[in-house]
C-alpha cells in the first residue's frame, strides 16, 4: 500500500506519495489559511487525480498519513488562540508576565520605549490556589479544592474555553495539578486543560508555566482541527493510520498530539534536517564513502528560509527557544529563520535603501505574477530576470504574468533609479544577502566554518538561490534534491515514531546516588511502555536514547550529553564527563575539567523505527543530456546588463550521469534549479542535482 506525507506549509500544501515500487511522486497546492483542511485534501486530491482515481479509493489503499502543519504556529504569533485561564500556586500569579526580564527580543536591550509584554493569559484571568510541593517532591501543603472550584467558576464565567494549571515544583510531584485537572474537566468536560508537569516535567517554573500556558492556547483549535481532519479522512475512505509530525523531529498519533498542542509548534521546518541527512546519505552510499559529513540544511519556501547546522551528521536541538514573544521550552529541532521566501516584498525603507521581507505576499495575494497584487516580490525578481518559466510554474497550474511582474520591480526601481532589469537584480541580491547573514550568523554562533559544510537546499525557492548563496560563502558543494520542493514532506518518511520523557533532578558530580538516577530512567521507561501500548506498540518493539543535561557549577545553561551507556553508574561517570568536556570545548573554545559538573534534567528519547524508505534507483544515462532539453531563456546573470541565451532543461528527463555546465536552468513542476555561469552540475544516482564551482 501507498504511504502519504503532507506538509501544510505558509504558501503551498506539499503531497509526496511513496509507492510499493519505491518511485516517488509528488504534489503540489495552494494553502489554504482560512481552513488548512481544503489545502489538505486538494494536494491529496491531485495525487488522487495522477492515479486517475476517485480520492475515495485513493486514500482507502493509503497505509500512513504523516501530517507536518503550521497552524500551531500561525495560531501564537497572530494572536488567535483560546481565551485561557490560568491556575496557580499562591504567590506566583505573575511568573509568565514578569518573564526574565529580557529585553533584546524587540532587537535592542537598550530601547527605553519598548512595549510591555503582552501575556496570553491576562492578570485577571490568573487565579492563585491553597496549595505547596517542596522541590523535593514532598506535599507541604494539600490542594485547597473548596477554593480551587471557586476560582475555576470564575475562569468559567469569564468565558475561558482553555484552562492551564501551573503549580510550584509540580515537575517534582504531579499529584496536586493532577487532582485540580481532574477537579476542572469535572465541572466543565468542553473546556481543554493542560498541567504544566505533564507537558513540561522540568524545573524552571518560568518556562514550564509558559509553555503549559502556550499549549492550552492553541490546544483547542488543534483540537478541532484534528478532529475535522480525521473525520473528513474517514469520509472519504482514509482507514489507515494518521500521524503528526512534532517539533522535536519525531511522529505520533493524533490523540498525544491534541493532548500535548504545544509540540506542533513548528513542526513542518523540523522534519527538513532529516531529510537532508538522509538524502546524503544516500549520495555517500552510491559512491562508497562519506564525504558529507557535515550539512547545511536550507529551506526557501513561499515566506520562509529555513537553517540547520548539521555538524557530523547529528541533528541539533534546542529548548531555549521563543515563538513570537512567547518562552517555549520543549525540545525543538534547532531550525532558525528568517522572513525570506519566494512571496517576500520588496520595499524602500526610510533611508531610501532596498529592503526584501520579512513581510509576504503569502499564498493570497501572492507575487504580482498571480495577478492579484501589484507589489513585487522575490518570484517577481526570478521571472524578470528569466530564472523561473512562466507557462511551467507549478507544472502549468499557475499562469506567471511577466508583464504584471515587470511593472510591479520597474516600481521598486522607478524609486531607486535603477531600470527594471536591474532593480529585480538588487532584489535577487539582496535576498540571496539575508540568507546567506543567517547561515553565517547560526555558523558562526556554534564556532563551525562555513566552507566546511555541504548545503542541501530545498524548498521552492531553494535551487534558484542554492548557488548565488554558495558562491558568497564559498561553500563548496550543493545539492539540490529530487524532492527539493517537498523536502520536508520527504523527511517526514524518514522520522521515527515516538515520544520524549524528562525529569529534573539536580545533583553534582561527587553527590550522586544512581540508585536515584536508574529510578528515574526506570520511571521514564515504564511511563512510555503505557502511552505506546495505548497505541498498540509493545515495549519489546521500542528503542531508548538516554541523555542527561549538564553544566559547570555556578553556570546558567546546559549541554545535553549522551550517556556510554543505557545507564549511569561509577564506571560510566568518568567517560560522561570526559565527553562533557571536550563537547564543551568544541561548543566554546574551552572547558574547565578541573571544575565540577552538575547533571540537571535526566532525558529518555523513546522510538518505534518506522519502516526503512526504500526508494528505486533510476538507470543510468543511455541518452546524452541533450536529449533533456526543453528550450531555452534570456537570463540575466552577475549584474551585466546583457541577457544570455541560457539552455532549460527538463528535470523529468535529466537521468544518472549527465553533467550540465553552467549557465543553464532545470525545472521541473515544482521548482526551478539555476546553474550560473562557473558552476558544473552532475545528475546522481537518485537524479538529485550536486553542484559544485569549477
Amino acid at each position: 500500500m501507498k504511504q502519504l506525507t503532507i506538509d501544510v506549509g505558509g504558501t503551498f500544501t506539499d503531497c509526496l506519495v511513496l509507492e510499493e515500487s519505491g518511485q516517488l511522486q509528488r504534489f503540489k497546492a495552494a494553502t489554504t489559511p482560512q481552513d488548512p483542511t481544503q489545502g489538505f485534501f486538494a494536494a491529496a486530491g491531485k495525487a488522487a487525480a495522477h492515479y486517475r482515481q476517485p480520492l475515495d479509493r485513493f486514500l482507502g489503499g493509503v497505509e500512513q498519513i504523516v501530517h507536518g502543519t503550521t497552524l500551531g504556529t500561525n495560531i501564537l504569533i497572530t494572536e488567535r488562540g483560546a481565551k485561557v485561564g490560568m491556575l496557580t500556586s499562591k504567590g506566583f500569579r505573575d511568573i509568565v508576565e514578569m518573564r526574565r526580564g529580557i529585553r533584546n527580543l524587540h532587537g535592542s536591550m537598550f530601547d527605553l520605549f519598548i512595549d510591555p509584554y503582552k501575556p496570553l493569559v491576562p492578570r485577571y484571568l490568573c487565579q492563585t490556589v491553597e496549595e505547596r510541593t517542596l522541590y523535593t517532591g514532598k506535599v507541604l501543603n494539600a490542594l485547597n479544592e473548596e477554593e480551587l472550584r471557586a476560582k475555576t467558576r470564575l475562569l468559567l464565567d469569564k468565558g475561558c474555553t482553555a484552562v492551564a494549571i501551573c503549580f510550584l515544583h509540580s515537575y517534582a510531584n504531579g499529584e496536586n495539578e493532577l487532582k485540580a485537572k481532574r477537579i476542572v474537566q469535572q465541572m466543565a468536560p468542553e473546556v481543554y486543560v493542560t498541567a504544566s508537569h505533564e507537558i513540561l516535567p522540568v524545573w524552571r517554573e518560568f518556562e514550564r508555566f509558559s509553555t503549559a500556558v502556550v499549549s492550552a492556547y492553541i490546544g483547542p483549535a488543534i483540537t478541532r482541527y484534528a478532529a475535522r481532519l480525521q473525520g473528513s479522512l474517514k469520509q472519504h475512505g482514509f482507514s489507515g493510520r494518521l500521524l503528526m509530525m512534532l517539533a522535536n523531529g519525531l511522529v505520533q498519533v493524533v490523540d498525544e498530539c491534541v493532548d500535548r498542542a504545544v509540540y506542533l509548534l513548528n513542526s513542518g521546518p523540523a522534519a527538513a534536517p532529516s531529510a537532508a541527512v538522509h538524502l546524503a546519505g544516500l549520495h555517500d552510499k552510491m559512491v562508497g564513502h562519506r564525504i558529507h559529513r557535515n550539512l547545511l540544511s536550507v529551506d526557501m519556501g513561499g515566506t520562509s528560509f529555513d537553517v540547520c547546522v548539521i555538524n557530523n551528521g547529528e541533528i541539533p536541538t534546542t529548548t531555549d527557544a521563543w515563538v513570537g514573544e512567547h518562552r517555549v521550552a520543549i525540545k525543538m529541532v534547532d531550525v532558525p529563520s528568517v522572513g525570506a521566501g519566494g512571496g517576500s516584498l520588496a520595499w524602500i525603507d526610510s533611508l531610501g535603501l532596498l529592503s526584501v521581507g520579512p513581510q509576504s505576499a503569502g499564498a493570497d495575494p501572492g507575487p504580482a505574477a498571480y495577478g492579484k497584487s501589484e507589489e513585487a516580490t522575490v518570484t517577481d525578481a526570478d521571472l524578470v530576470l528569466g530564472y523561473i518559466p512562466g507557462d511551467y510554474f507549478l507544472g502549468g497550474d499557475i499562469q506567471l504574468d511577466l508583464k504584471r511582474s515587470h511593472e510591479a520591480v520597474a516600481r521598486v526601481g522607478a524609486q531607486l533609479n535603477m531600470s527594471t532589469d536591474e532593480s529585480a537584480q538588487s532584489i535577487f541580491t539582496t535576498i540571496n544577502t539575508v540568507m546567506a547573514n543567517l547561515i553565517t550568523e547560526v555558523c558562526t554562533n556554534k564556532g563551525h566554518d562555513v566552507r566546511e559544510f555541504t548545503m542541501v537546499a530545498g524548498g521552492g525557492g531553494g535551487g534558484v538561490h542554492a548557488a548565488a548563496i554558495a558562491r558568497q560563502l564559498s561553500i563548496p558543494i550543493v545539492i539540490v534534491p529530487r524532492v527539493a520542493a517537498l523536502m520536508s514532506a520527504f523527511g517526514m518518511f524518514t522520522m521515527d515514531l515516538g515520544l520524549e520523557y524528562a525529569r529534573s533532578c539536580a545533583r553534582r558530580q561527587n553527590k550522586l546516588d544512581f540508585a536515584e538516577i536508574d529510578a528515574l530512567y526506570a520511571d521514564m521507561r515504564g511511563q512510555a511502555a503505557k502511552d505506546f501500548a495505548r497505541i498498540g506498540i509493545s515495549e519489546s518493539d521500542l528503542s531508548y536514547r538516554a541523555t542527561v543535561e549538564m553544566r559547570y557549577v555556578g553556570q546558567f545553561h546546559e549541554v545535553e550529553m549522551e550517556l556510554p551507556g543505557q545507564e549511569l553508574n561509577a564506571e560510566n561517570l568518568a567517560t560522561l564527563l570526559q565527553n562533557f568536556h571536550a563537547k564543551y570545548e568544541t561548543m566554546y573554545t574551552y572547558s574547565m575539567p578541573w571544575r565540577a559538573a552538575e547533571l540537571l534534567t535526566f532525558r529518555l528519547r523513546v522510538t518505534a523505527p518506522p519502516r526503512p524508505v526504500e526508494m528505486a534507483v533510476p538507470a543510468r544515462a543511455t541518452a546524452g543530456v541533450e536529449a533533456a532539453l526543453r528550450g531555452s531563456r534570456q537570463c540575466l546573470f552577475d549584474g551585466s546588463s546583457a541577457r544570455v541565451q541560457t539552455p532549460a532543461y527538463d528535470w523529468e528527463r535529466l537521468e544518472p550521469g549527465h553533467s550540465i555546465r553552467g549557465p543553464a536552468l532545470v525545472d521541473d513542476p515544482t521548482t526551478t534549479v539555476l546553474v550560473p555561469p562557473g558552476f558544473f552540475c552532475e545528475v546522481d544516482a537518485y537524479r538529485n542535482l550536486v553542484m559544485r564551482t569549477e
